[in-house]
This record gives C-alpha cells, sequence and structure tokens, in this order.
C-alpha cells in the first residue's frame, strides 16, 4: 500500500476503496514489476483524492473524466505532496481502474451506446461478423464510415434509410475524398457504404438508388507492379537478423514466417504452438483473413528460428500463443502492430530503407515464380480466393514472359 499514511487515507477512504483489491489483482496477474505497481497504486490514491475533493460519483467515471482529470487538473495540481503526478503512469493505471470498474458492472463499457445509431451499428457488425464473415479489421473500418454517414444523416434520431437520397451519399463520398490523400483511397469508404446498403436490402429495404450512388474510382486494374525486395536485399535482411539485440530470436522468426511462408502480420500474431506439427513439418494456420484453416509445408529454415525463439527466448507462459509480450502485461501474445514493428526494426538494422511488413509476402511471391511455380501455385501458396488476386505477380515472371514475347519489328535489321 502506498507508504505516506495520510495520502493512503485518500484512497481507503473514497468511493475507490471497494475496488483497491480487483485493482491490485489485476496487476498482478499481469505480472508488472513491483515499482510499476507501487506507481499505478500511486496514481490510483491521487484520482481518488480528486473525485472525493469534486464530488464526483464513481459511476460517473468515463474516458472524458479521465482526460480532464489529465488535462486540467493535474498541470495546475495543488494536492498535499506526496501527490503522484507522472502523467504517463496516471493514464495506465486509470486505463486499469476503467476495465475493473467495467468488468464489476459499475459503469458501462464504452462500446455499447444506446442510441438509434449505436443499435443499428450492432447489428450491422453482427451481419458482418456471423453472415459474411469479415475480418475485426475490416469490420471496425466499414463501420467508423458508416457511423459518420449515420449520424450526419440523423444524430440522435432513428435511423430511417428511406430518408436517404442518393444526392447525400454523393456529396458524404465528396467530402470523404477531400480528406484522402490518394484519390483511390476513397474505395475504402464506397465498399463501406456498398456493404451497408447490402446488408439493409436483406432486410428489405429499396436501397438500389443508393448502391447507384457509391461509384468506385478509376483504378486500372494491375496498373504497377508490387515492389519486392532484390536477392541482395534478401541476404542481407537474413544476415541482419543473426545480430544481437532486445528480442532478436522473435525478431528472426517472425520475419521468417513472413519471408519463407508469406504470412500476413495477423497470421504471425495468431500462430498457437498447437498449431505447429513438429513431426510432419506443418503449421496450420487458423487466424486467416478470409476465416479458413489453411495447413502449410514449414521450410527447415522458419522451423528452425521459431524453434530458437521457443528454446532461449520466449518468457514463461502459460499462454498457448507462439509469440507472447515481454514487458507487462504478460502472459499475453502480441498483436498485428507489434509484428509489424518487429518486422520495421528488421529492415533498420539491415540498412533497408523500407518499412512495410507485406513487402516481405510479394517477396515471397516473386521468389517462387522465379523458380519455376505457376501462378495457380502462388495463389494456393498466398490462399487468395480469387486467381485474379494474383495476376499482378505475373508481371514479376520475367522469365516466362520473355518466353512468349514477340520479337520487336525491324530488330532484325
Amino acid at each position: 500500500m502506498y507508504s505516506d499514511h495520510h495520502t493512503s487515507s485518500w484512497l481507503l477512504e473514497s468511493q475507490l476503496a471497494p475496488f483497491v483489491d480487483a485493482f491490485m489483482l489485476r496487476l498482478f496477474d499481469c505480472r508488472y514489476a513491483f515499482n510499476t505497481i507501487n506507481n499505478y497504486l500511486a496514481g490510483l490514491t491521487h484520482f481518488a483524492h480528486w473525485l472525493t475533493e469534486s464530488h464526483i460519483d464513481v459511476k460517473t467515471i468515463d474516458e472524458r473524466l479521465i482526460q480532464r482529470f489529465l488535462d486540467d487538473h493535474l498541470p495546475n495540481c495543488c494536492c498535499e505532496k506526496p501527490a503522484f503526478s507522472d502523467a504517463k503512469d496516471l493514464h495506465a493505471a486509470l486505463g486499469h481502474l476503467l476495465r475493473v470498474l467495467r468488468v464489476n458492472a459499475i459503469i458501462a463499457d464504452s462500446s455499447i451506446g444506446q442510441t438509434p445509431v449505436d443499435e443499428e451499428l450492432r447489428r450491422f457488425d453482427d451481419h458482418m461478423s456471423h453472415v459474411r464473415g469479415l475480418a475485426a479489421r475490416t469490420r471496425k473500418q466499414y463501420l467508423a464510415v458508416v457511423r459518420c454517414l449515420l449520424l450526419a444523416q440523423f444524430a440522435d434520431r432513428e435511423v430511417v434509410i428511406a430518408a436517404i437520397k442518393a444526392n447525400q451519399i454523393r456529396q458524404f463520398i465528396a467530402s470523404q475524398s477531400s480528406q484522402c490523400r490518394v484519390a483511390s483511397s476513397i474505395g475504402a469508404s464506397v465498399s463501406a457504404l456498398r456493404s451497408y446498403f447490402r446488408y439493409r436490402a436483406t432486410l428489405g429495404d429499396a436501397v438500389h438508388h443508393l448502391i447507384g450512388a457509391t461509384s468506385f474510382p478509376a483504378n486500372w486494374q494491375q496498373a504497377s507492379l508490387p515492389k519486392t525486395l532484390t536477392k541482395h536485399e534478401v541476404e542481407r535482411l537474413l544476415g541482419a537478423l543473426a545480430q544481437d539485440g532486445p528480442a532478436a530470436l522473435r525478431t528472426a522468426a517472425i520475419v521468417h514466417c513472413a519471408l519463407d511462408l508469406g504470412l500476413r502480420s495477423s497470421e504471425v500474431a495468431y500462430l498457437g504452438l498447437d498449431d505447429i506439427d513438429w513431426s510432419a513439418a506443418t503449421i496450420t494456420l487458423r487466424g486467416t483473413k478470409g476465416r479458413r484453416e489453411a495447413i502449410m509445408p514449414l521450410p527447415a529454415a522458419t522451423g528452425q528460428a521459431i524453434a530458437d525463439y521457443l528454446k532461449y527466448e520466449r518468457p514463461p507462459t502459460s499462454n498457448r500463443a507462439v509469440f507472447v509480450r515481454n514487458v507487462a502485461p504478460r502472459d499475453q501474445p502480441v498483436g498485428p502492430d507489434l509484428i509489424r514493428k518487429s518486422i520495421r526494426q528488421a529492415y533498420a538494422r539491415a540498412g533497408l530503407p523500407y518499412t512495410r511488413s507485406h513487402l516481405l509476402r510479394h517477396t515471397m511471391a516473386s521468389r517462387l515464380l522465379e523458380s519455376g511455380s505457376s501462378l495457380k501455385e502462388v495463389a494456393d501458396v498466398l490462399r487468395h480466393r480469387s486467381l485474379n488476386t494474383t495476376l499482378v505477380y505475373a508481371k514479376l515472371d520475367s522469365q516466362n514472359l520473355a518466353a512468349v514475347a514477340l520479337p520487336w519489328p525491324g530488330s532484325a535489321s
């Protein structure tokens, strides 16, 4: 408990007192260091004192109230010493408080709104998840676009699709387009709107005129070449993986998964220990973009990199994910963002001017073509639903293209 008896009373005599044990248990479960736990508890104590002094009911605590404490109170704090005032630790501590209060049903979940628009978005999300099988990231992007449209049209009123006019959709798309750095980026917003209107069509709404108003911008398919690493750059990248450094073995395993198997960042993050069959040298992909399981051969280099990480660097944990966090909250799998960050760091160590993790997937496809694989085989390895998605790699197959190329007129002379 916080060492100073006077400031301890701020917490123990406040409305937050009943939740201190749950708060501490959460920090211990996340395996935070002792000093961090002490700082978070001190931050909770300061916040409890502010609640008491400001006569704020615990049931009104939410993200906005916490931001008000950090932005308005903290810079001008006149609380008695020692009042904990580290903004970063305070923000983290109060984030844990929100989770404790929501688990105990003291405050409502921030993601659950009560307005008609919130209800409509919740039903649309269920449709995308259970009927269409869209990935969580795609659903989040679509919901953000549709939310903007519905709030602009109805605010807090009932959602009536028949009240939306085609011209209003065109104006909305134009406003969204003005925020895009690249003209073709508006395609994501158009896809979200078309998905929503098709959902409304399944409910019996007449929305064909609205779907007709959501036209995609000109975007010539296969217009550009996918960027890939050269053989020399691949050698530099693999050579850099041997360097010592924080989480070096984890980074090496991640890069091999992306480069040798062509896995997406989310697919690497969702790999589990039970997905690897070491005796059969196969790996099962479950968290794929299309929500379909796929069994792939496990290359020797990839298997060795994963085995080295598991044996020498993976922290002790009960979690069955292959890649887990090295820092608190521990016992948790890494997310796709950390996978992308690890690949960016590998580029930097190799002295390569790249940042996109998807570049390794393109490189794997290019290497398959150079080794004589067909486009169908590349499509199967990349797990493309349509062969049209793979056709862009035909431009990289220079050997086969040269074989079918006609002589240039007049070249003989």
